[in-house]
């Protein structure tokens, strides 16, 4: 008899799926309902079941001596694998499950350092402990025999430029398409019983989804400095709306000392500075709620970032050079830093297969494809996931959807992005419920005053401390990583994200391989 082994996620579609199973669910729990969907699920589907979920999921299931793991289209939920030398497979959503377990060697993959320093971030496959890997978005996982076995059941596959050229909707038609289809999402994306809040800052996807939801109130993060702090927008949004908002003012004292809890729950490192007020606005928010709703997935989809409209300059030379959203550190800048610099690793090779399958579709669809399949999984995805879990907060985001998905792949380039607007056609379907001041807003992203804070004597102690550390000289050469920090101190703030991301890296190695410390389980 099957039974489930591990899960976390919500389902969104589970009414539909409990009357195609004959599953009497509405007097269940969740918890209880959810169990028995996926369990029939498997049942009906086996290998085909993750096509037939919308949600967010990662969950393995026993079949008798076989293991089958299961993560969503866009992996918003981990999973994690570990293979011991005897052969026995050790697996779950977070690390820790697999740290303590018998048959576990804690080593580390240095490898990923070289490519986390350009990144910020933690993608591909691999993982900074050696030999623990991630299961990818859309893949699903067959252990059985001692053998592994992995296949992809979905991809975000824009349309090919000939099949757009024959698309006959208009502007106006794919924004009705969109809307229609985000006013689907909320009728299925919460039960009535529950209270829901929802993140708003001053863009677009945040102001669209708290419009469109029945939210009474959102929660906003902002800061003293004034050039750095877009709560006002949120405030003006949640004023034209007739809804309250919760305001969490962050200051420099709180971020700094908030760096190590972040470290060990996200139990990798993550250069996003943004992740650090994340965090902070997810313990504010839960407070007061247990569920809020935020935007992620339309930037990627619809052709949100300013970057966009580049893709045609970029070119043919897209291949050599773009691997996601944030390429902070060159090669000759790690060369020069790095104690065991390995010039066969290097970023681009992530996005390889992805610019192979692509081949002839358009340059901008390939940048949205790639900041998919690396940056949203890696990044923006595990950041919600891990800091919100942490929290006690459960965050669910309406956007991200296969079915909000399928509308965007079908757009023509200029509905995402032309030289004065990116979004267009999204935005174009906001501004039914939003004034058009706020669906047409600039795009100003979640910046925060680091590049200020960090070089203040008063809060960067932590990254002196480290930057002169036993830990420090083991990887890097300590001359040159201080000569960086010494640089931006001195007045060259663009060298912030380096520190950043150097510092990052130095916390979470101390936590992990010095300290010994995580989550309890």
């Amino acid at each position: 008899m099957s039974k489930i082994t591990c899960y976390r996620g919500h389902i969104r579609n589970w009414e539909a799926l409990a009357s195609e199973l004959n599953i009497d669910a509405k007097s269940m729990s969740r918890e209880a309902r959810e169990e028995a969907i996926l369990l029939a699920a498997y049942e009906a589907w086996h290998e085909d079941m993750g096509n037939h979920l919308h949600g967010m999921f990662a969950l393995a299931i026993e079949d008798g001596d076989k293991i089958f793991a299961l993560r969503d289209q866009f992996g918003t939920k981990p999973f994690y694998y570990y293979i011991t030398e005897d052969g026995k497979l050790l697996y779950g959503t977070y690390i820790r499950d697999i740290l303590t377990q018998p048959g576990f060697e804690k080593k580390l993959n240095e490898k990923m350092l070289q490519l986390y320093l350009s990144l910020t971030y933690v993608a591909g496959e691999e993982t900074f402990f050696d030999g623990i890997m991630k299961l990818m978005p859309g893949q699903f996982m067959i252990f059985e025999n001692e053998e592994l076995y992995i296949e992809e059941y979905w991809s975000p596959d824009f349309a090919h430029p000939d099949e757009i050229a024959e698309e006959k909707e208009s502007l106006e038609d794919f924004a009705d398409e969109i809307h229609e289809t985000m006013q689907q999402m909320f009728r299925e994306v919460k039960t009535p019983d529950e209270k829901v809040e929802s993140f708003l800052s001053g863009g677009v996807d945040s102001s669209y989804v708290f419009a469109l939801s029945d939210a009474e109130e959102a929660d906003t993060c902002g800061y003293e400095e004034a050039r750095f702090d877009e709560s006002y927008l949120a405030a003006e949004t949640a004023k034209n709306l007739g809804r309250k908002l919760n305001r969490l003012c962050v200051e420099p004292e709180d971020y700094f000392a908030v760096v190590p809890d972040v470290m060990r729950d996200m139990e990798q490192p993550l250069g996003d500075a943004s992740a650090i007020v994340f965090t902070l606005g997810c313990r504010a928010a839960a407070e007061h709620t247990k569920i809020c709703y935020s935007g992620e997935g339309s930037d990627e989809m619809f052709g949100g970032y300013n970057m966009y409209r580049n893709a045609d300059r970029y070119g043919e030379n897209l291949p050599s050079f773009y691997v996601g959203n944030t390429n902070i550190m060159k090669e000759d800048m790690k060369e020069k830093i790095l104690k065991n610099y390995d010039p066969s690793v290097l970023p681009i090779h992530l996005a390889k297969d992805i610019y192979e399958e692509t081949e002839g579709y358009d340059y901008l669809s390939q940048m949205q494809e790639v900041d998919i399949r690396i940056w949203l999984e890696g990044d923006i995805y595990l950041n919600v996931d891990k800091m919100s879990t942490a929290a006690g907060l459960e965050i669910r985001m309406p956007i991200t959807d296969t079915r909000m998905f399928d509308i965007a792949a079908r757009l023509p380039r200029e509905f995402k992005v032309n030289e004065e607007q990116n979004k267009v056609a999204f935005r174009t379907a906001a501004a039914k419920v939003l004034p058009e001041e706020v669906a047409f807003r600039k795009k100003l992203g979640f910046i925060v005053p680091i590049r200020i804070w960090m070089a203040d004597s008063k809060y960067n102690q932590d990254v002196v401390r480290l930057f002169h550390s036993d830990i420090a000289e083991k990887f890097f050469h300590v001359d040159e990583i201080n000569k960086i920090f010494d640089a931006y101190v001195g007045g060259d703030s663009d060298l912030w994200r380096q520190v950043w991301t150097i510092y990052t890296f130095l916390v979470w190695y101390e936590i992990y391989f010095v300290k010994n410390e995580m989550r309890e389980a």
